[in-house]
């Protein structure tokens, strides 16, 4: 049973447009898994240095051009839910990758076997 040239070649074009979007998206999702790495790291060593320092040290947060004095326990309870959500963010961006690594893999294998069983003229 052998499938005629055009329909040959449409799916081979879409298998290799899937693989080629599949290693795409899984480049951007490594980037974006990297950087929200770099994020939750800079605030795991800020949450130590604010607990390494004094109780009465009063503490200041960023507001556009200024700064706003905010409690202590504030502060730690706001960068704490902004490492857990980075955290989750990171864990939903590894399974979207390893998703789509496999799709990359499926369309490699899928153009193997293509090839690999196709008439030889």
């Amino acid at each position: 049973m052998s499938l005629p040239d055009e329909t040959l070649r449409k799916i081979l074009v879409q298998i290799q447009q899937t693989a080629i979007q599949s290693q795409r998206a899984h480049s951007i999702t490594t980037q974006q898994t990297s950087v929200k790495e770099r994020e939750r790291r800079i605030l795991h060593l800020t949450i130590e240095e604010i607990g390494a320092i004094k109780e009465d040290v009063n503490l200041y947060k960023g507001v556009g051009k200024m700064f706003m004095m905010v409690p202590r326990k504030e502060m730690e309870t706001q960068l704490k839910t902004q490492e857990k959500e980075l955290s989750d963010d990171i864990i939903s961006l590894n399974k979207k990758a390893k998703y789509l690594e496999k799709q990359f893999n499926d369309s490699q294998s899928q153009l193997r076997d293509i090839f690999h069983h196709a008439p030889r003229q």
